[in-house]
């Protein structure tokens, strides 16, 4: 049998990405701009939660929002229609953004008159996972039809994030969704994970999430 090498790895291999990151997250706490990272797969109504988060917290906060995609300008369009600054991120095939990529986004969005930043991550619940962005807190959706077994195919996700929003919960009765297993497995990932359930569309849940966020930013800019 030939022999092998066993290497050690000392440091991680995201080790430039994270001091970056930290670096982000200073310049962020000395204008008092929170950075927002929201996650999720495609489909989950993403962009849907964003508007209504935006809705519920626009008189109170001033809000810019980096839409980030491989290609299209849909969502920022979106965005922009209800006259909040926005700006669209392509990513050029890569299925996720890193430190360096949302530093570019954030000179150009301009933050030093916003209190909050809403990044808008690629709709993917792997990649975007395993960057850190600079953001203050992390936040995903899982929707409901995309089934309550979701911690336990893809960890890392509900690891690295603060908040789940469980959205579409007015759709509930017509899927095979349990919302106690997904509380239960989510938990598993990470204990200290705030779980709202919330229908973006109907608006239901959606307060407590808001109330949530505005809490943070204050807590943030006012430090």
């Amino acid at each position: 049998m030939e022999k092998y090498k066993i290497i050690e790895i000392k440091e991680s291999i995201f080790a430039d990405n994270d001091r970056e990151a930290d670096r982000i997250r200073a310049g962020l706490k000395a204008e008092k701009t929170f950075l927002l990272n929201l996650m999720s797969s495609p489909g989950s109504g993403k962009t849907t939660t964003l508007l209504r988060t935006i809705e519920a917290l626009e008189k109170d906060l001033r809000i810019g929002v980096m839409e980030a995609d491989i290609d299209s300008d849909v969502d920022a369009a979106a965005i922009a229609k209800i006259g909040v600054r926005s700006i669209q991120l392509h990513t050029g095939g890569m299925c996720h953004l890193d430190a360096g990529m949302t530093e570019q986004g954030l000179r150009e969005l301009g933050t030093a008159d916003l209190d909050l930043v809403v990044l808008e991550n690629v709709g993917n619940l792997v990649c975007p996972a395993e960057f850190d962005t600079g953001a203050v807190k992390n936040a995903m959706i899982l929707s409901v039809p995309e089934g309550h077994d979701k911690p336990l195919k893809y960890p890392l996700i509900f690891t690295v994030c603060d908040v789940l929003l469980i959205n579409k919960i007015d759709v509930l009765p017509w899927f095979d969704f349990d919302l106690e297993k997904v509380r239960e497995y989510a938990h598993m990932r990470n204990p200290r994970l705030q779980i709202f359930p919330v229908s973006a569309r109907t608006g239901e849940g959606m307060s407590a999430w808001t109330d949530w966020l505005r809490t943070q930013v204050e807590a943030w800019t006012k430090a």
